[in-house]
């Protein structure tokens, strides 16, 4: 007999709209709403409307940044405004990792103090929430929707190949040093929260993943890298859904035009890539191909000129456009890089920042796309599609992946596995729905 398909459990999903990030997310609470769960997600308020959509309650922050829309105009994870990738790191660092972490955890400590839980599932970086779920000894657990952005041996630097023998083990020992010098930053922001709480203030960003009970990562162990992770590191596969409100695609086109279809997808969050899309726009000019351009809801499409052959939408369902699509453009984040590759899409990636080089160096290195700088002028992205299009290589290895993607989707472990963890900690002394709990330290 199946007890979890009957256990009830309740879980609290602490996010924050970073764009990539929440489909996956909430595509992993729909599923366990669907096993007659329990889910809540604590989010800002741009993210309310996605959240109720797959069935979850909905709270707000309101002390952690939060945002109603999904604007430019609201936009404070400003990091790609970076003069160099250290600081744009630090700046994701100050803006979201250890700036506002006691603000999060106060959001979610008042938010667990109303409604007790289960399991608490942290979005990877949402330090603030594990501390929170720490305090009132709540199991919890992070997950990583895409892959893992954290150091572990054998793992190359960001954006970077894996090298063997003895120069790649030095440069190992290098970016380990050079990462813990990197997540020193956060140090600061991470003690702020803990003594906010009344928590033990020590704290090593790496030791403490790695006495989580589970970090899972969603993304399939065939487009990683290798590398040794600590026993709590799970690769589960991708969920590689649709967001939960993206419309229906009806493509515009005849059905017996034999142009190939090429879509360029972006960043969902403000990138400051307005430039980089007009480039990429301008590149399908006087090529025989039809191009579909996803401007996302930050960018407005009525500043972008384009030529006869593109059209321009906010969004569209990737899981209808992709089986038609020839080539994908696109910076690289991840939900974009593993839904072209599930359906066997090679890609062009220009990264701009965050995990998208990290993305990028993966889909080369498979031999199912091209990397290009996201300065690279229109002429160059018109001969990377040109590429792409006449050298068959590439559309076959990243139907190779394609098959290995979709298993692993089809056959992820880590709803049975969250199921688990709530179950072992349910069973133990636990105060019933609208007790209190214990207050926040001042």
């Amino acid at each position: 007999m199946d007890t979890n398909a009957r256990a009830h459990y309740r879980f609290l999903f602490v996010l924050f709209e970073g764009g990539g990030n929440i489909p996956p997310m909430l595509g992993l609470a729909r599923r366990l709403v669907e096993r007659g769960h329990s889910v809540r997600v604590i989010s800002e308020p741009a993210n309310e409307a996605e959240a109720r959509a797959v069935g979850c309650e909905f709270t707000a922050y309101t002390r952690a940044p939060h945002r109603f829309d999904k604007s430019a105009e609201s936009t404070f994870m400003d990091d790609y405004t970076g003069k160099t990738p250290i600081h744009a790191l630090f700046r994701f660092i100050d803006t979201v990792i250890a700036g506002p972490a006691l603000e999060y955890a106060e959001d979610v400590l008042e938010e667990l103090e109303l409604r007790p839980v289960d399991l608490v599932v942290v979005n990877e970086f949402l330090f603030g929430g594990l501390f929170a779920a720490e305090k009132l000894g709540i199991a919890n657990v992070m997950v990583t929707p895409g892959t893992y952005n954290f150091y572990a041996p054998g793992f190359p630097p960001p954006g970077l190949m894996p090298l063997s023998g003895v120069p790649g083990w030095f440069r190992d020992k290098l970016y380990g040093l050079m990462f813990g010098r990197l997540l020193a930053r956060a140090i600061p922001g991470l003690k702020r929260a803990r003594r906010g709480l009344g928590l033990p203030e020590s704290i090593n960003g790496l030791a403490y993943l790695a006495q989580l009970e589970r970090l899972f990562v969603l993304t399939s162990p065939a487009f990683e890298f290798p590398a040794k992770f600590t026993p709590n590191v799970r690769y589960v596969g991708p969920i590689i859904d649709d967001p939960a409100l993206v419309e229906a695609w009806q493509s515009p086109w005849q059905a017996d035009d034999g142009r190939p279809l090429v879509v360029v997808s972006f960043s969902t969050t403000y990138q400051g890539h307005e430039q980089i899309l007009q480039r990429v726009i301008n590149a399908f000019d006087g090529l025989p191909v039809r191009g579909l351009v996803t401007v996302g809801p930050a960018i407005d499409e009525s500043r972008l000129q384009a030529p006869p052959n593109v059209i321009l939408r906010q969004y569209v369902s990737h899981t209808q456009v992709f089986p038609e699509a020839s080539a994908v453009i696109t910076h690289a984040g991840h939900g974009t890089v593993i839904r072209a590759l599930a359906h066997g899409v090679p890609l062009i990636c220009m990264p701009v920042g965050r995990d998208q080089p990290n993305n990028a160096a993966r889909v080369v290195a498979r031999g199912a796309g091209i990397r290009l700088s996201p300065s690279a002028d229109s002429n160059a992205i018109s001969q990377a599609v040109q590429q792409i299009l006449d050298v068959p290589t590439y559309a076959e290895n990243a139907r190779k992946l394609a098959e290995t993607i979709r298993h692993d989707a089809n056959n992820s472990t880590v709803v049975a596995e969250l199921e688990s963890i709530a179950r072992a900690h349910s069973r133990q002394s636990a105060p019933q729905k609208g007790q209190p709990l214990v207050a926040v330290n001042a």
